[in-house]
């Protein structure tokens, strides 16, 4: 009798992981290798890519170069991370590219959340200012770097942490307007800046 029931629960399980890898939403193109690939990503990034939060950021309509790099970062070490780095190495070149290019086909889609709306106008202004020659279109243009408009709070909270304590590189450009925001409006410049992209 434990022997049925133990033989219908794994039939039962398999059928279910069967049905999330292979139902028609999943297929990519009438690739199975590719589905079964980007799949592994939504259990994280959200179904396609599209985050539910609260701090993992949404990879859908990102560029394909810009997810290609940063997963070679991850699995090179070069960018540090709390899982990405272990992630990345358990993937060949050619399916990070394949997974990269899967996601640069969705569609992008904002986080609902709650934002503070008492710095949502500074924040607006500071990044017009200090961000947006290349973060262009108010932190929403992917060409080449990652989307910032509607992504997590948190998520973007712990990238500005980062850079700030160094353990994520920044070009020289993109550090001198950093430190020169924090000269001009200090820490909470950021969190104004912040609140703006989270309610975008």
């Amino acid at each position: 009798m434990m022997k049925s029931i133990t033989m219908r629960y794994l039939l039962l399980s398999s059928g279910v992981i069967s049905l999330f890898l292979f139902s028609p939403g999943a297929v990519l193109a009438g690739e199975k290798n590719v589905s079964m690939l980007a799949s592994t990503c939504f259990g994280c990034h959200g179904i396609k890519g599209a985050t539910q939060g609260p701090a993992t950021p949404s990879i859908a309509g990102l560029t394909d170069e810009y997810l290609n790099l940063s997963m070679q970062d991850y699995k090179s070490d070069k960018r540090k991370s709390t899982v990405m780095n272990r992630i990345a190495k358990g993937y060949t070149d050619d399916e990070i590219k394949k997974i990269s290019k899967y996601f640069s086909s969705q569609t992008f889609v904002s986080v609902k959340q709650s934002a503070d709306t008492s710095l949502v106008a500074k924040g607006k202004e500071l990044q017009k200012q200090y961000c947006d020659s290349c973060h262009e279109k108010d932190g929403a243009l992917a060409d080449g770097i990652g989307v910032l408009a509607g992504q997590p709070i948190p998520y973007l909270k712990y990238t500005i942490d980062d850079f700030q304590s160094g353990d994520r590189e920044m070009e020289r450009r993109k550090k001198q307007k950093m430190d020169q925001l924090v000269k001009d409006a200090g820490v909470d410049g950021f969190n104004a800046i912040i609140q703006y992209y989270g309610s975008r």
